[in-house]
């Protein structure tokens, strides 16, 4: 959390700013830690305040049974995934289904230049991941974030390539919302055919391409073309790293002296929802959903 000092005749204040709230029991990441410090007036997201979180265990066992399901037809599995974060956790959980064999061993290619560069980072601070990476990898020399059946593309040819090859194989690429990246080529040799599965495992803002194939729209463009949408979609809301409806309302109940907060980082039903969640039986305090270009004077 970050916060700032405003000055007032009667002495500074605290104005805190949540940032992204994150989730308890994320792979690699340490828990968030709620601040219990005097803070009247409070910047908070709402991506999903109208929304309580599943366990992550749901997402896993929905992630295994779409590959199983590709495999079985021969088909592809396509996440666009963000190359910081989720990219790494899905190479975690699928190098934890691969020596639990629970998934079969079909090629894995993770085709992001960021997201390979991001994991390098992540492989070169073990010392920061979460105790629950040591609780699924105990022993030493275990790594995490290094499973020899995933593939790594970092050339533009390696890329393309991929397309040409049958499946079943499961590619992960960016960008996450799907609005650019390598993750489009692949999309447009993939979302056709009833074979292939689009899986979604993070936030799709409005708008974005993302948020199309979420919404279940039948035709998609792509590179000023439009295909029929005829892969299977899956979406894995649980993958999510913003805290829910229940760990937003926690973030804010957890300061003291707090007398107005402020939604942002939400669509507008999100933060009405998280807005009548933390005024029920609190009237004491005030929650306001600001518009492009208010002004508000504390």
């Amino acid at each position: 959390m970050d916060d700032t000092r405003i000055r007032r005749e009667a002495g500074p204040e605290r104005l805190a700013f949540s940032g992204d709230v994150g989730r308890f029991h994320t792979p690699l990441l340490r828990d968030p830690e709620y601040s219990d410090e005097a803070a009247p007036v409070l910047l908070l997201e709402s991506t999903y305040g109208n929304r309580e979180h599943k366990p992550r265990e749901i997402a896993y066992e929905k992630l295994k049974q779409a590959i199983i399901r590709a495999t079985e037809r021969r088909g592809k599995v396509v996440i666009p995934a963000f190359a910081l974060g989720r990219t790494q956790e899905l190479i975690y959980v699928l190098h934890r289904m691969h020596d639990a064999g629970s998934i079969p061993d079909i090629p894995i290619y993770v085709d992001s230049p960021l997201g390979i560069n991001m994991t390098s980072v992540y492989r070169a601070h073990s010392e920061q991941y979460d105790l629950e990476s040591k609780k699924d990898f105990p022993h030493s020399g275990d790594a995490p974030l290094v499973d020899e059946r995933i593939h790594y593309t970092r050339t533009v040819r390696e890329s393309m390539e991929l397309n040409e090859k049958h499946g079943p194989y499961v590619v992960i690429a960016s960008s996450g919302m799907m609005e650019g990246g390598r993750i489009r080529h692949h999309l447009r040799h993939t979302v056709s055919d009833e074979r292939n599965i689009i899986l979604i495992i993070g936030y799709q803002a409005e708008y974005t391409l993302g948020r199309r194939f979420v919404d279940r729209e039948p035709q998609v463009r792509l590179f000023n073309e439009w295909y029929d949408v005829r892969a299977e979609v899956v979406t894995l809301n649980e993958f999510s790293a913003h805290g829910d409806a229940k760990e937003l309302h926690a973030f804010a109940g957890n300061l003291t002296g707090l007398r107005k907060v402020f939604l942002v980082h939400g669509e507008h039903e999100q933060a009405t929802a998280l807005r009548d969640r933390l005024l029920y039986n609190n009237d004491q305090l005030s929650v306001n959903i600001p518009q492009r270009g208010d002004t508000v004077e504390l």
